[in-house]
């Protein structure tokens, strides 16, 4: 082996070396993540990105996020070291911490402070602030079909120490005479999924068929044909919040028939007619949930479009506009040609790019009332089965230039109100699936936003997993409506 041979060994060698290094740290920082959740019910992330139950190589790659914060990827060996930090602070009571958002922070300002200095005064509003007292809700799917078994999913996955939310139930409607086949089905369905993959844990069926028991919470089945069949507290489940995914009932008569002994608030997974419509992180602060206990978290385009429409309008005022999503075909449409009442959805879904229509542009009118009447919408379903496109075409009330404008969407994103709602991405190499997944309502394509010479008119592109995005903010609306919403740290 020649003087170059030997060169080009050692530096393949070293770097392997290097990265199991990197890995071991990796190791490092996820058992001190999962000791805190479990421990303290201290929840650690990185960058928006849930890192417990992750692969070491997963958090080194979301490392490289960092890029968006700092311009340059954040080591390893900066979040572990917060992450120590964290770890030494036997004060701090429950909450929901980015790392990553710290680690870039003290990369830009550490010749300032030291980083447990830095670390403490950056949580300082957690640690001063009194404990808070979760007690775990119960929580109660009515129906479980795609956004059911996600909002299962979702659930169970943020279990925890079991402080916040509890699945104790999934109502079904019998479609088999053999009770505990079906329910087998339905365990094998939650377990498996053709878009959104495998579930992160385990999944069992009771003998006799009445519960499924998913990473050690047991979870009753319920078989009724109408919420008046059903009288909860039977089950052991009292002041709990139920969740209906049905959508078979869409007003608040029909809706309060679940209104059931051992149901204290009743939630609607689509837009309700005379309930309050809630975009989470936009206005439900507008309600007293205990109070007005029947109300929906509105649709996924309108959680995908109401908080970026949101903040153009603080900035820039919305004078009108036109929204045309791209959209997923959904279970309401025919696999094949076949009866459907409504124009058009008859037709295949999986070969027929479809003309429809969509009620957001006038939901957007429900959650943010200024922008009544300013805009129209239009949908076209598409033959992919998850993730669509929000195309926001605004005349603006005052000027702005494409750079100013993405660079206001990013600050939005990184900081402020609405950073577990937008999610943005500078990739010119952004398509549908890079979105199955995410966790925020909408992923802004920045390369593609338009603004006219006159400065007026701005075409932004959003997309978003119109499944399980939409699924993360019904969830965050369950834990603030159930009043058990951590304190929280994004930067």
């Amino acid at each position: 082996m020649n003087e170059k041979e030997m060169l080009i060994r050692s530096q393949s060698d070293q770097s392997l070396q290097n990265w199991r290094e990197q890995e071991k740290r990796a190791l490092e920082l996820l058992r001190i993540v999962g000791e805190l959740r479990f421990d303290r019910s201290v929840e650690l992330i990185l960058f928006r990105r849930d890192i417990y139950d992750a692969r070491p190589s997963k958090v080194l790659n979301d490392h490289l996020f960092a890029k968006n914060y700092v311009q340059k990827p954040i080591s390893i060996e900066t979040t572990l070291a917060v992450a120590r930090e964290i770890e030494k602070m036997p004060e701090l009571g429950p909450a929901r911490i980015d790392i990553g958002m710290i680690g870039a922070e003290w990369l830009i300002e550490h010749e300032i402070e030291n980083l447990s200095d830095f670390v403490r005064n950056r949580l300082r509003h957690i640690l001063d602030a009194p404990l808070p007292e979760l007690e775990a809700s119960d929580v109660v799917l009515y129906g479980f079909g795609r956004i059911g078994r996600l909002a299962a999913r979702r659930i169970l996955e943020l279990t925890g120490r079991g402080e916040q939310l509890r699945l104790k139930a999934i109502v079904l409607r019998s479609k088999m005479k053999d009770r505990y086949e079906e329910v087998k089905k339905r365990a094998a369905l939650l377990q498996s999924d053709s878009v959104h993959g495998d579930f992160h844990g385990t999944v069992e069926v009771s003998a006799d068929g009445n519960e499924l028991i998913v990473n050690g919470n047991r979870i009753q089945m319920i078989f009724a044909n109408q919420p008046s069949d059903i009288d909860y507290t039977i089950y052991g489940i009292t002041n709990a919040l139920l969740i209906d995914n049905t959508g078979v009932w869409r007003d608040k008569e029909a809706l309060s028939q679940h209104l059931r002994p051992g149901i204290q608030q009743v939630m609607l997974t689509a837009p309700g007619k005379d309930v309050p419509n809630i975009v989470y992180g936009v206005n439900q602060d507008d309600f007293d949930l205990k109070k007005d206990n029947v109300f929906c978290a509105a649709s996924c385009t309108t959680n995908a479009i109401v908080p970026v429409l949101k903040v153009m309008d603080s900035k820039y005022g919305i004078a009108s506009g036109h929204i045309e999503t791209i959209h997923a075909y959904t279970s309401d449409q025919n696999l094949l040609d076949n009866f459907h009442k409504k124009p058009r959805r008859g037709r295949g879904a999986a070969v027929n790019m479809v003309l429809t229509t969509t009620g957001a542009a006038k939901a957007v009118a429900k959650v943010l009332p200024r922008l009544g009447g300013k805009l129209t919408g239009n949908a076209v379903r598409v033959p992919t089965p998850n993730v669509s496109l929000a195309i926001l075409n605004l005349r603006l009330e005052s000027k702005t230039s494409m750079k100013e404008l993405n660079n206001m969407l990013r600050e939005a994103a990184y900081h402020g109100d609405l950073v577990e709602q937008i999610h943005f991405s500078n990739s010119t190499e952004y398509v549908s699936t890079n979105a199955v997944g995410m966790t925020s309502t909408s992923v802004l394509d920045a390369p593609s936003t338009i603004v006219s010479e006159d400065g007026h008119n701005a075409t932004i592109y959003l997309w978003y997993d119109n499944e399980y995005g939409y699924t993360c903010q019904v969830v965050r609306l369950a834990k603030h409506a159930a009043a058990v919403r951590r304190p929280c740290f994004y930067g």
